[in-house]
């Protein structure tokens, strides 16, 4: 049985010029192009069309698809790495759903979310993503780009919810109008300073000057007001109040 362009656009759920694409860079080819220039689809056409958007799926960029089918002609055998590969992506989008449901219910209670599951179901590359707007503002500002070649997820994930407790805690000292000279707040950087100290040497006099950079810096210091207005100036002035000392 052969299937037209629009068979085949319709059956799959993809459109007409999509199809005309792939044919263009080789990727799926009608089974019949006739003298009038019509183009019809056969069973193996929907098979290979099936397998593309099932790469679709994974993210996978057309030239990738177009090797991966190309070097597997069988078709047994990719369709079950494509299972695979699916099963694992439904598995960590359901971590991130619960993820996402927990923090719903606790933004709806107005509670604080425990910092060790907040950041639960992300991967590497996922923080890659996080951090591509970052880094092309700090290319285009400063000529620098942060290191995002060998991240470990479940190192991001605990300085992520390291540093979520942080800002949290001096979001709510700000709107209690706690002073940066108050025991709770200096203890709060202690520990924040503590932790940063793991991974690489920072003492209160950088840790001061890094805070007044994401105050004079646009992106940075709109990421912190978004999360409460004034956050940015607060944290700026406890660091310098602190390296004084």
């Amino acid at each position: 049985m052969l299937y037209t362009v629009n068979d085949v656009a319709k059956l799959s759920g993809t459109t007409i010029k999509t199809l005309y694409h792939y044919q263009k860079i080789g990727l799926l080819m009608p089974a019949i192009i006739t003298e009038n220039g019509y183009r019809y689809y056969g069973e193996n056409e929907l098979k290979r069309l099936q397998q593309i958007l099932f790469y679709r799926e994974l993210d996978f960029s057309l030239d990738d698809i177009k090797a991966a089918l190309d070097h597997k002609p069988d078709r047994l055998r990719c369709l079950c790495e494509q299972q695979a590969m699916l099963q694992a992506r439904k598995l960590r989008l359901k971590r991130i759903l619960l993820t996402l449901e927990e923090t719903i219910r606790h933004e709806r209670k107005r509670e604080n979310m425990s910092t060790t599951n907040m950041f639960d179901g992300l991967n590497e590359e996922e923080w890659k993503q996080a951090f591509a707007q970052q880094n092309e503002h700090l290319q285009a500002e400063y000529d620098y780009q942060l290191d995002t070649e060998n991240l470990d997820a479940a190192t991001m994930n605990e300085k992520a919810a390291e540093a979520t407790a942080f800002m949290t805690f001096m979001a709510e000292a700000l709107i209690n109008n706690k002073s940066v000279d108050d025991v709770t707040v200096v203890s709060a950087i202690e520990n924040h300073l503590a932790f940063l100290q793991k991974d690489h040497p920072i003492d209160a006099k950088a840790f001061a000057e890094q805070s007044r950079f994401f105050l004079s810096d646009e992106f940075h210091r709109a990421m912190l007001e978004e999360q409460q207005t004034g956050l940015s100036y607060y944290i700026c002035i406890a660091a310098e109040n602190y390296a004084s000392k």
